[in-house]
């Protein structure tokens, strides 16, 4: 079905809106809105059936729903003030108010209507619709419950609220979550709950709980991470903390509760779909199993992750994910695998960034993931700048501060280098890319010539899962530096068990990203003393 109004045009069934023949883009859930208060436009619709429709009855909170509004109303040229299109019925509910024409296959309209009592064969129900083409899956939900306060002095019950509130701020800033509302959760503040029947109730896939207990100038955290649907705890940790300020106090336990809570999701929600794959894959779906391959860090997976995140793109053009982490898996299959990094290959990975951008702006993810397509096209300071914007959206994404650390090492800016990887290492230790933290600000400190420090830090992550051969190629070139020759060929000896074509040729072909000459040229000529052979077919002599 398409309807017509104005010069726009809404078609349901490529999930889409125009204007003047040209689509807009946008988020799918506003396409979902506007589609659900067109079909509607005889009535007004309340919150809470927009919140079933759209949400598929997850309680989200009132600012969610007046985000999409406000994005709606963007797209059609109207505000709050006119309401041209879409009126709000104070603390009730919203009614699409403009003519609307319902166009046949052959473009001739079936009517020009104002809004009024509902034809006899309208659409069905859409309170509880069928999956709109192209749309993508709901995204998993979270609710974070009230932190039980141990200590025997209800006074200090603000610091378990804070924490509390904090979590769900910070965890609500990786926008492919959906995390319920503070004033939903509080609301079960105090009671013994059945976490499967509260996911029930909540409409949501995983509890986050946790006890707060303070003792003189001392502070225990205890969170756990579980399943509504089979009961598991997916991750739990404790956090002692000694009291010197305690906003800044609260500020840490939070930030770091938030960004281990975001991977440990992100691993569930994989392993769920890899475990009882769909036999008909959405976009999601494929997004998802995307990321999957590109997780497992190996040649083969990269190209079944790019695969994967065109599909997801085609399934929905309106996925932001798709594109800015295809764009991702395309430069790391250019600094570890076949991928050719040509010029042509890197202007499509910015561009696809720009477009992810287009469809969700203030994405922290989207601006880190541009941000690594700019620093392998050698443009720091934009990877600098895009970096620092992923931040300020959300100051607990580790992979952001890993990322600027890089631009700022390239940038021959060591030490501010250095202190964001160090607080992408704290942030996230369980990260699924913990070993690149580690190998990455390895790399730095060969620049800076800090030899002994890089060489601890290849020792960290060469003992970490889908660890990759530059780890071994950076151990290397510090020990030689450190004139520990035998321990440098043993480390070489290594390399080209890992990866037998290594040579010096390969490196500075794999170096692409990095523009300062006397960089490469301190990395090279470290695995030549480390006895990297110079060329893959010197490898037989």
């Amino acid at each position: 079905m398409r309807y017509q109004f104005d010069d726009f045009e809404l078609d349901t069934d490529r999930f889409e809106l125009s204007r003047g023949g040209v689509a807009l883009a946008t988020e799918p859930q506003v396409i979902e809105l506007l589609v659900l208060l067109v079909r509607n436009r005889h009535r007004m619709l309340s919150k809470e059936e927009i919140n079933e429709s759209v949400w598929r009855g997850r309680i989200v909170s009132d600012s969610a729903l007046s985000s999409r509004i406000k994005i709606a109303r963007k797209l059609l040229d109207d505000d709050g003030r006119t309401q041209r299109y879409i009126r709000t019925v104070h603390k009730k509910g919203f009614r699409f108010v403009a003519p609307v024409q319902e166009l046949d296959a052959d473009d001739t309209p079936t009517a020009n209507e104002a809004p009024g009592p509902e034809p006899e064969n309208a659409e069905p129900d859409p309170g509880n619709p069928a999956p709109a083409p192209g749309s993508h899956s709901a995204r998993p939900a979270v609710a974070v419950l009230p932190f039980t306060n141990l200590t025997n002095d209800p006074g200090q019950e603000y610091f378990s609220d804070g924490i509390t509130t904090d979590i769900i701020s910070n965890l609500s800033k990786h926008r492919w979550l959906d995390v319920v509302a503070r004033n939903t959760t509080f609301g079960f503040k105090g009671q013994a709950t059945n976490l499967q029947v509260l996911g029930e109730t909540l409409g949501v896939d995983y509890v986050v709980e946790g006890s707060v207990q303070r003792s003189g100038d001392r502070v225990r955290v205890n969170v756990h991470l579980t399943d509504c649907h089979c009961g598991h705890t997916q991750w739990a940790d404790r956090y002692d903390r000694q009291i010197a300020d305690i906003f800044e106090l609260q500020d840490d336990i939070t930030e770091t509760i938030a960004a281990r809570l975001e991977p440990e999701i992100g691993y569930a929600e994989r392993n769920k779909l890899v475990h009882n794959r769909p036999a008909n894959l959405q976009a999601w779906d494929c997004y998802h199993l995307g990321v999957y391959h590109f997780y497992r860090f190996t040649g083969p997976d990269n190209l079944e992750a790019q695969r994967m995140l065109r599909q997801s793109q085609e399934l929905d053009p309106l996925f932001g994910e798709a594109y800015a982490w295809w764009a991702y898996a395309v430069i790391l299959g250019m600094v570890y695998w076949d991928t050719k990094p040509t010029q042509a290959l890197l202007d499509q990975a910015l561009a696809a960034c720009d477009q992810a951008l287009s469809l969700v702006p203030n994405n922290a993810t989207f601006h880190a993931l541009k941000a690594r397509v700019l620093l392998a096209r050698r443009e720091y300071r934009s990877a600098i700048s895009e970096n620092r914007t992923a931040i300020e959206l959300n100051p607990t994404f580790a992979a952001a501060y890993c990322g600027l650390g890089d631009s700022l090492a390239y940038e021959a800016r060591y030490d501010e280098a250095l202190t964001n990887f160090r607080r992408s290492i704290a942030l996230s230790p369980n990260d699924p890319q913990m070993w690149a933290f580690l190998t990455y600000g390895a790399l730095a400190m060969i620049f800076q010539g800090d030899y002994e420090t890089a060489l601890e830090w290849t020792d960290r992550a060469a003992t970490l899962p889908n660890c990759q051969y530059w780890t071994s190629a950076h151990r290397a070139v510090a020990l030689a530096y450190l004139n520990r020759t035998s321990a440098a060929h043993d480390a070489t000896a290594r390399l080209l068990l890992e990866l037998p074509g290594f040579s010096v040729t390969f490196a500075r072909e794999k170096l692409f990203y990095l523009r300062e000459q006397a960089q490469i040229d301190c990395y090279l000529e470290g695995l030549r003393r480390a006895g990297v052979p110079e060329t893959a077919t010197m490898l037989a002599s």
